[in-house]
């Protein structure tokens, strides 16, 4: 009985296919950044999350924690009404992609977004 109720939920993604996809690139870019902050001597995970399962799991805790994101983010978007989880599947993927861009910027230049701003302005320190 609990079977067949389980069974007639399903998910219903957005139609922006584009915004899927755009949500799933953005999240294997970020799992892949988070193991390599892990391997980078200079630079830090920063999210105890990740730390957290890493510390447990090793590098199966970045991934099962990078799966768990997404699986909130999926689950919360499911239960949106039709507009709303579109607003909410931008805001996500706005996010993921300044997060994914700030590891990939302290991978490169061992510096934060924030961190190369201050330098190129120092009127930006107080931001």
């Amino acid at each position: 009985m609990i079977v067949t109720r389980l069974a007639r939920h399903y998910l219903d993604p957005p139609n922006s296919r584009w915004l899927r996809r755009s949500f799933h690139l953005l999240w294997l870019v970020d799992v892949t950044t988070a193991v390599l902050l892990i391997f980078a001597p200079y630079a830090k995970e920063l999210n105890p999350v990740t730390v957290f399962f890493y510390d447990v799991f090793g590098f199966a805790g970045v991934a099962l924690a990078a799966a768990t994101y997404a699986g909130i983010v999926v689950a919360v978007g499911h239960y949106l009404s039709h507009p709303i989880d579109l607003a909410f599947l931008v805001t996500v993927v706005s996010m993921y992609l300044f997060f994914v861009f700030n590891n990939v910027i302290v991978l490169a230049f061992d510096r934060t977004i924030r961190g190369i701003s201050a330098e190129a302005s120092p009127a930006l320190v107080g931001f």
